[in-house]
Parts: structure tokens; sequence; C-alpha cells
């Protein structure tokens, strides 16, 4: 079994679905008291936020990419960012290390293709939905991504950071949610992408009729089979 790294903490309360995915992933394949080989650095999430609101994404791929240096020497074989956010600096992240990186947008676009989807509504942090980073890998695979209109994209970005980040779970913000899901449902969406690993945290499949990607849960189960890959 590999040694996964996970780079966590923003925010916590997703990084621990990414630690009960993975070894539930691990358990279902291997039986028994089986659990995942993991090294887990969680950073301090005001840091990082605070890089983002200023936009100095350099410092904090220099924060993110000492951790993943740190983890390849303690022994991982590979490397997950557990965030969809921060994946805007995942290139200059695989730069520094020699050990693969699992991108969780080449993640959930194979879960797309595997589900036959090519158009998908996309909700996640305002820097997720407005820059290219993110879509153009899921463009890159032939699907054809929808977001929300600039409105939208505000509210949705602040129920991130000031309820899901902190652990709140409002109905009135799940509401909404849903009804941006069903705005971008009606303009062709035939799925909608959780792109941030929070809101698994408040929308589920249950909520609606439209098929769920939830990214932190495909980005966990695609790193615990890679871990079981001889």
């Amino acid at each position: 079994m590999k040694t996964i790294g996970l780079i966590g903490g923003m925010s916590w309360e997703s990084t621990v679905m990414y630690y009960q995915i993975i070894n539930e992933v691990v358990k279902e394949q291997l039986g028994g008291l089986h659990s995942a080989k993991i090294l887990l650095y969680s950073v301090d999430f005001k840091e990082i936020e605070e890089c983002q609101a200023v936009g100095n994404w350099n410092k904090s791929a220099e924060i993110l990419g000492d951790v993943a240096v740190n983890l390849e020497r303690g022994g991982a074989d590979f490397i997950v960012i557990c965030t969809n956010t921060m994946h805007k600096i995942a290139p200059i992240i695989q730069q520094r290390i020699t050990i693969p990186l699992i991108h969780i947008a080449d993640a959930t676009s194979k879960k797309l293709i595997e589900s036959g989807i090519d158009h998908v509504a996309l909700l996640g942090t305002k820097y997720t939905l407005t820059e290219d980073f993110y879509k153009e890998r899921l463009i890159a695979a032939g699907i054809h991504v929808l977001i929300p209109d600039e409105d939208d994209i505000q509210l949705i970005n602040q129920i991130i950071y000031d309820e899901l980040c902190l652990g709140i779970i409002s109905q009135q913000s799940k509401n909404e949610y849903l009804r941006v899901i069903d705005q971008l449902q009606k303009q062709g969406a035939q799925g909608v992408i959780l792109g941030c690993t929070e809101i698994g945290l408040l929308i589920k499949q249950e909520d609606t009729n439209i098929p769920v990607f939830d990214t932190t849960q495909i980005h966990g189960t695609t790193a615990a089979l890679f871990a079981l890959e001889t």
C-alpha cells in the first residue's frame, strides 16, 4: 500500500471527510482491520485565506510547496491537496516534488466522463468559478462548464467562507444553493460539481434530482484506490 500525503486544513472540516473517505474505501477494498497509510499536514487556513484575499498566490505556493516537500521527505508516495481552490498552484507544487500529485479536477473529469455527462454546472469559490485554472482542465476533457451569474458567485463564495468553513450549516443557504443549481439545470446542466470541498457538507444527492458530483468524495476515493494500485 502506498502512503498518501494529504495537505489539509483548508478547511479542517472537509479534511476530516478526506480522512474518513480514504479509510472507508481502503477498508471496503481490503476488509478486516485494514486502514490507509496517511501522512497529514494540516495548515493554518487563516494564513492561506489571507493570501487568497490579496491575490498573493506566490506566498501560498511557497507555503504549500514546503508542505509537499516535507511530506515527500516523510515518506509520502503521492500528494493530495484537500481543497479545490488551491489547485490554482498545483503545477508549482508539482514542480517542487518528485512524486505524483493527484489533481482534483482530473479525478472529477474522469468521473463525469464515466457517467456520460458533458454539460455540467460548477459551484465553488469565486476563484474557482471566475478563473481558468480549474475550468480549463474540465474543458480539455471535453466537458462544457456552466457557472452561476456574478451575484450568485459572490453569494456562493460568502456562504463557503462565512459559514461552511466555520462548520455552520444553514437551511437558508442550502435553499440558495439549490436555487442556483436549478437555474443551471434549466440552462442545460446534466449534473453539478460541488467544486469546493466544503459544499458537500451542505448539499447531498437526496437534495436534488440532478446528479451531484462531490469533489471531496471523488478525490478521496481516487486517492485511496491509487494507494492500492500495484
